[in-house]
């Protein structure tokens, strides 16, 4: 067994804008200059200028003190706008802010800890698959299933108005149109020159709106009957300070970015976590045992949360070394200066958070799998899976709850065994995927 798990080769040369487009349309990672994992910030001019910010106290500085001087690049919103609009995801100023009181009360915790029967009941349907399955197990498509599993039940309480493997199949595909660097993007031609990648949205993605608008003007019409779910809660959702409401775009906008991002993050970070489990026997052995003793013969629930400390820091290092928003950006609006060094109007602000959370400055042994290494806290703003201040992800307690829930549950009943040769290999396009899949042995645990 190597000592460390797979990573990303960053770049070791400037790489020009040509260079640059290339390297980002095979894997936006490796632009991440290899010095980024040793230094504070690294600047430099690819037609834009540009700086790359690892400092924590800067980071804080662009995400919460002066959030507003730095909203998502223009490129972000090229490449999400046609799918979510603008919904919270990249709505700016006024318009984000509405947004995000009026969905805030849907992820308080007490409906958060409500959908955790939902959350064990795909654990469950994941140990049956993988009971059945002979061979070898991509995990990360079983993962995705898991996940959409709970993201449409607690969109739709199991409507069945998504067909699950079409509206992965439109996420692929509208990802692999569209989320690729132009060459123009690196130029930093304005937004009204049309990128070809971007011209055609494709039918899935018609498909997806179309899905959503029906099961929003379905739901509309019937009587509230239960538990209320995700759609219920943001049907009725009202701004608290204008009393606002979203509109049926902006409802269905919003609907498709917690239905993208709520499964595909926490599939990811599910599939790393049983990967690195499999790559360090030990540390999977602590794990089912802990999850064991909690568990027994059942599947977890939000109520074991908090005895599965293990299992958390499981988590967080998989989050840590493979985060799912691996790579933000933001574009400056105002002249400032960060670690010392000017920024102007127009700059773009790159968050390298996978050099960020492999830095040699901020953590020991930094490529390293260590889970233990949370049993301290990191500082705030070196540690950002799911960002940081205001706009911190509205679902990272969703998130956190499902990944612990689905995981103890799959180690407390099976054992995972690499294959030689067969390391998945991270790649970022929009988010940081297992390229090829996660392909491992499962064995039934006995007793």
């Amino acid at each position: 067994m190597t000592s460390e798990p797979v990573k990303v080769p960053l770049a070791v040369k400037p790489l020009g804008a040509l260079g640059t487009v290339l390297t980002a349309r095979r894997n936006l990672l490796e632009l991440i200059p290899a010095i980024a994992v040793r230094q504070p910030i690294v600047s430099g001019k690819t037609g834009l200028r540009w700086h790359m910010v690892m400092d924590p106290a800067a980071l804080r500085h662009v995400l919460k003190d002066r959030v507003d001087d730095y909203p998502k690049s223009v490129t972000t919103k090229l490449v999400l706008e046609p799918a979510i609009g603008d919904s919270m995801f990249i709505a700016e100023g006024a318009h984000w802010r509405w947004q995000r009181r009026a969905a805030a009360p849907a992820f308080a915790h007490r409906h958060i800890e409500a959908l955790g029967p939902v959350m064990t009941a795909a654990a469950e349907a994941s140990c049956r698959r993988l009971a059945a399955a002979t061979g070898p197990v991509d995990l990360f498509e079983e993962t995705v299933a898991a996940t959409f599993d709970v993201i449409s039940d607690v969109t739709f309480s199991g409507d069945g108005v998504f067909d699950r493997d079409n509206v992965h199949r439109s996420i692929d595909a509208y990802i692999a149109q569209t989320a690729k660097v132009s060459l123009l993007d690196v130029l930093g031609l304005p937004a009204w020159i049309p990128r070809p990648g971007r011209l055609f949205s494709g039918p899935g993605l018609r498909r997806m709106k179309a899905m959503a608008d029906q099961a929003i003007a379905a739901r509309s019409r019937l009587p509230k009957d239960g538990a209320p779910d995700l759609l219920d809660l943001l049907l009725d959702a009202q701004d608290p300070e204008t009393g606002r409401a979203m509109n049926r775009d902006e409802l269905r906008d919003n609907l498709l970015t917690f239905i993208v991002a709520g499964h595909e993050t926490t599939a990811l970070t599910l599939a790393w976590a049983l990967y690195l489990c499999a790559f360090d026997p030990a540390i999977q052995e602590r794990a089912a045992s802990e999850a064991r003793d909690v568990l027994g013969d059942r599947a977890a629930t939000a109520a074991d949360f908090g005895q599965l400390p293990l299992i958390q820091r499981i988590v967080n290092e998989t989050l840590r070394l493979y985060p799912p928003a691996a790579f933000l950006s933001r574009t400056a609006q105002a002249k400032d200066i960060l670690c010392g060094r000017q920024v102007n109007a127009g700059d773009t602000v790159m968050l390298p958070v996978y050099a960020l959370h492999r830095h040699h400055l901020l953590w020991d042994r930094p490529d390293a799998f260590d889970p233990d290494r949370f049993l301290t806290a990191p500082d705030r703003y070196a540690f950002l899976p799911f960002g940081a201040g205001p706009r911190i992800c509205i679902g990272a307690s969703f998130a956190m709850q499902e990944a612990v829930i689905i995981l103890a549950t799959l180690l407390a009943r099976f054992r995972f065994k690499a294959i030689a040769g067969r390391d998945p290999q991270p790649q970022m396009i929009l988010t940081l995927r297992p390229q090829g899949g996660v392909w491992l042995d499962v064995e039934a645990r006995q007793g």
